[in-house]
């Protein structure tokens, strides 16, 4: 009887291993490396050049195909998006079986079937893998690519693009990619809502026949089948996909590095924190001699909780609650490396000191040996787990294939890992962490940020949010001579309607449409007012009833969530008897208002006016020419952390002689919720009872 020693206990043995040292200022020396013994998979060719690897593996009865078109990286330019909509589009029904029908089965099968637009995955119990690799050999080789699918996938790439306008770090990857590999690059390319806007239909149907063909195929099958069954199935199934005429991909050179160190800015005015990139571009392939130092080194750095960033950025100072870096391969000299956080904005140009700190110390002073060792014991650890996966031996199998890598590249792995020492993390950091020649991309709140960065004295270049050069942002502009907060105010209230209309609204009732970023769901919210201070919302979703709803009846009040009700605090009461009417405008004294400056939001002319009221400091935005409330900006303290919302306010339209902003966007740090109102009702359909 053979005893096979559980994962959990090798790596415990390990760290035993690991941390029992007798003098921690010397390097111990390296024991020998576990035996690795990998797996070979089996492999066939289709007499059209698809490359099958099978891994058998019959401790459950399941089975999965990987299938993967190995083209060089594409270049979409002026039609960028169009392999984001052809993904969407593929793996919905089949010139042979209408969407909903293929659909069906799919999901009665329990099985799995998704594309991408270069390649696409299914598994399922392996009593039916006959018939879903026929499932999926159709969708791939008769895709059902219709007009009608394609407005409605253009519309919806077109809609998240919109809810990505304000993101920060959507904002610091697009330019990010755009300034290291140059916009004509693959990699540095970016979907906008004008390369959207140029896709046709046919552009879909050019773009899966050029590219989504057999010509550089390979099928991953891993699971509980027999190598001799998988044969028949594919020959059957993929064999009849015929070959495309050949297509030479050039491939531009990326954009050099930076000359000098740079920080390159982006401002975006609603962003409640900073997101820190520092990166050059790095020309690193799997089998370069430097792969297994380069993967120590970034781990010691930024690879982990106890890295240099993480340690110094997060557990030392807490301006984060996370910093890391990586380092990319690539077969086509297209990666890079990184390091940064997303931080306060208080705290943005200490953190690039800081990462640039922690960068100098690993290129300067030599790793210490308890360091190196817990480095090299995360990842024999990480490698040992990951045998345990049968899907793990086919892709490094497959891995060999594309990188070109010796047969015993995986076998002699932890070998490696184990060889490096010191003095290659000391080499490696210099060759590729090249601080010298990087750039500092930075995408935060300028009029908060900017004045501490350029005291760091590290150049700064100024960029939009799709990396074009533009000039440094002007924060302020002069005020109009004899202009006060007062003026402001009243021109706000003339803009909307007029003191006499506003005041002659007691109640209003608002239904709104909301987005939620990132929720599958759009739920419908029911707002009611009554002055002066009764107000009321609740949140609903088809076949999910109430989620969220909070009410005031002018002496107290609840939030419901999840059926748990929870009554107001004092503070929250406290403020709300304290309005005085369903428009705060009407209502405000010259001592709690504040004229500060004239400053612009995506690009409008705005007054930005600081309001204090029971000692709390907001401000708000009113648009110079029209004069209506564009912006609200509130900030609080929870949980020992600092929480801005930032509230635009857009679309105004006419109800009863007022007019009302129709879009409301709410920005709670990551989380973002838009309300497009469908209607608005003045003093009807609201009682006193509503609010109880």
């Amino acid at each position: 009887m053979k005893t096979k020693i559980p994962a959990f206990v090798v790596l415990f043995l390990m760290a035993i291993g690991v941390n029992a040292q007798i003098d921690r200022s010397k390097q111990p020396e390296p024991g020998p490396a576990p035996k690795i013994t990998l797996e070979v998979p089996g492999e066939f060719e289709l007499k059209n050049g698809i490359q099958v690897l099978v891994v058998e593996n019959h401790k459950l009865p399941r089975v999965s195909y990987s299938l993967r078109i190995d083209n060089k990286p594409i270049t979409e330019g002026k039609k960028a998006g169009v392999s984001s909509i052809l993904a969407a589009m593929l793996g919905n029904g089949t010139t042979n079986i209408p969407k909903d029908e293929f659909n069906d089965e799919i999901d009665f099968l329990g099985a799995n079937l998704n594309f991408g637009a270069q390649g696409g995955f299914a598994s399922s119990l392996s009593k039916y893998s006959d018939r879903i690799i026929e499932l999926m050999a159709d969708a791939a080789i008769n895709p059902l690519l219709t007009k009608e699918e394609f407005e409605k996938e253009k519309e919806k790439l077109l809609e998240n693009l919109k809810s990505q306008e304000k993101s920060v770090d959507a904002v610091a990857g697009r330019v990010g990619g755009a300034l290291s590999y140059g916009v004509n690059h693959p990699r540095g390319e970016f979907t906008s809502e004008e390369t959207v806007n140029n896709i046709e239909f046919a552009d879909v149907l050019a773009f899966y026949e050029k590219y989504f063909n057999p010509n550089n195929a390979y099928i991953v099958v891993v699971g509980d089948v027999e190598i001799s069954d998988v044969k028949k199935q594919l020959k059957k199934h993929f064999g009849k996909w015929e070959k495309a005429a050949g297509v030479e991909i050039t491939l531009p050179d990326p954009q050099p590095n930076a000359q000098y160190t740079q920080i390159n800015f982006v401002d975006m005015p609603n962003a409640v924190q900073s997101n820190i990139s520092l990166t050059n571009n790095v020309n690193l392939k799997m089998n370069d001699e430097d792969y297994h130092s380069v993967l120590i080194a970034n781990k010691i750095l930024g690879g982990g909780f106890g890295s240099y960033l993480n340690m110094n950025l997060r557990e030392e100072h807490g301006y984060t609650y996370g910093a890391r870096s990586s380092v990319g391969t690539s077969r086509w000299n297209a990666s890079r490396f990184t390091a940064g956080a997303a931080v306060r904005n208080a705290v943005t140009d200490s953190a690039v000191v800081e990462t640039l700190k922690e960068i100098k110390r690993i290129k300067t002073e030599p790793v210490e040996a308890e360091k190196l060792a817990n480095a090299k014991a995360k990842y024999v650890g990480d490698f040992v787990l990951a045998l345990e996966r049968p899907q793990t031996i086919a892709n490094y199998a497959l891995n060999i294939k594309l990188n070109d890598l010796p047969k015993d590249f995986y076998t002699t792995y932890l070998e490696k890992i184990n060889a490096v020492s010191k003095e290659d993390v000391t080499r490696v950091a210099n060759k590729y962490f090249k601080t010298e020649n990087a750039r500092i991309v930075v995408v935060g709140k300028g009029s908060e940020v900017l004045e501490n960065l350029e005291k760091t004295g590290i150049p700064i270049k100024y960029f939009d949010p799709y990396a074009k050069p533009t000039d440094k942002p002007v924060f302020s502009k002069p005020l109009p001579d004899g202009l006060t907060a007062e003026k402001v105010i009243k021109n706000y209230v003339t803009a909307v309607g007029g003191e006499e209309n506003l005041r002659k609204i007691n109640t209003t009732l608002t239904n709104a449409e909301v987005t939620i970023q990132g929720a599958p769901f759009k739920p419908k919210a029911i707002m009611k007012q009554m002055s002066p201070n009764k107000f009321s919302m609740e949140m609903v979703a088809e076949g999910m009833g109430t989620l969220f709803k909070q009410s005031f009846d002018g002496e107290t009040g609840y939030q419901e969530q999840q059926g748990r009700k929870v009554p107001m605090d004092e503070k929250d009461i406290s403020s709300r008897k304290a309005e005085k009417g369903l428009f705060s405008e009407l209502f405000m004294e010259a001592s709690s208002i504040e004229l500060e400056s004239m400053t612009t939001i995506d690009g409008t002319d705005v007054y930005k006016i600081k309001f204090t009221k029971d000692e709390k400091e907001t401000y708000r935005y009113y648009d110079v020419e029209t004069g209506y409330l564009v912006r609200t900006e509130a900030t609080t303290e929870a949980g020992g952390q600092t929480i801005t919302t930032v509230t635009d306010y857009s679309n105004y339209k006419e109800v009863d002689g007022v007019m009302m902003p129709y879009t409301m966007k709410i920005v709670n740090g990551p989380q973002v919720i838009t309300l497009e109102t469908t209607d608005v009702k003045v003093n009807e359909g609201v009682t006193a009872e509503d609010f109880n």
